[in-house]
């Protein structure tokens, strides 16, 4: 009996301690890393797009809108407002970007269709799905899934393979960073079309493909962030006129 009541008090306790991990997990990826308010502010100051925080998405409308938008997925913990200064160049020359803000903040646990994002901006007709880090992994399977006419990864790689698909991708890298190293998204590369663009910013580092500060791992930069922004805008820029993505 006496063994029997230590079972269930081992049981007890370790049902007890799952959760409370669970709970403290839920409770660590509900407080994500926050969009720094200068670059913020600037957005929503802009006369050329405006900004919307619709709860599950962050949106930016173009005053002048070319009928192409991206759906960007957000990386791990962090909030999706990070990165609409970053993106909001391309939203001042017309692309609609509605930028996902994931389930518990994780875009890998994301399994809503991009249709339920699409709907911010019925002006767009032609959509692409990009995301940054861990947003760009849930971006390449939604890419896979053929839910989108293009792809575009910030500071992230493909899990799912690509190579056989005819899409457009954009892949840009920052020369140091510390997470999604160079050295990594090289590997990854057979999983996308051999015709896929990728390439690097350099003195860039992980976490200037947002507003969110440093991130823990993550390397130095040797270029500042309107650089970056710049950066971002001419190669998206570039990638969406070319005819290969009509």
């Amino acid at each position: 009996m006496r063994t029997r009541r230590v079972v269930r008090r081992v049981g007890v306790l370790a049902l007890a301690a799952g959760v409370i991990a669970t709970i403290g997990a839920v409770v660590w990826a509900e407080h994500p890393m926050e969009a720094e308010p200068g670059p913020l502010a600037a957005v929503e100051a802009d006369p050329a797009v405006h900004y919307r925080d619709r709860g599950d998405a962050v949106v930016l409308t173009p005053e002048r809108p070319t009928g192409i938008g991206l759906v960007f997925l957000a990386g791990a913990r962090v909030d999706a407002a990070a990165y609409a200064w970053k993106l909001s160049g391309i939203a001042d020359r017309g692309v609609g970007i509605v930028i996902v803000r994931p389930r518990l903040n994780f875009a890998i646990l994301e399994e809503r269709p991009l249709r339920d994002f699409e709907r911010y901006d019925p002006a767009v007709q032609r959509w692409l799905v990009g995301g940054h880090s861990l947003g760009g992994v849930r971006a390449c399977q939604y890419a896979a899934d053929g839910q989108a006419d293009g792809l575009v990864l910030l500071g992230s790689y493909c899990a799912a393979d690509l190579s056989q698909r005819r899409i457009p991708v954009l892949s840009i890298a920052g020369s140091r960073d510390g997470l999604s190293t160079p050295t990594k998204i090289a590997a990854a590369r057979h999983l996308l079309p051999a015709d896929a663009r990728l390439d690097t910013i350099d003195g860039a580092v992980h976490a200037q493909f947002g507003d969110y500060g440093k991130q823990p791992g993550d390397g130095t930069p040797t270029i500042g962030d309107a650089a970056v922004r710049t950066a971002i805008t001419e190669d998206l820029a570039a990638f969406l006129t070319d005819p290969a993505t009509d």
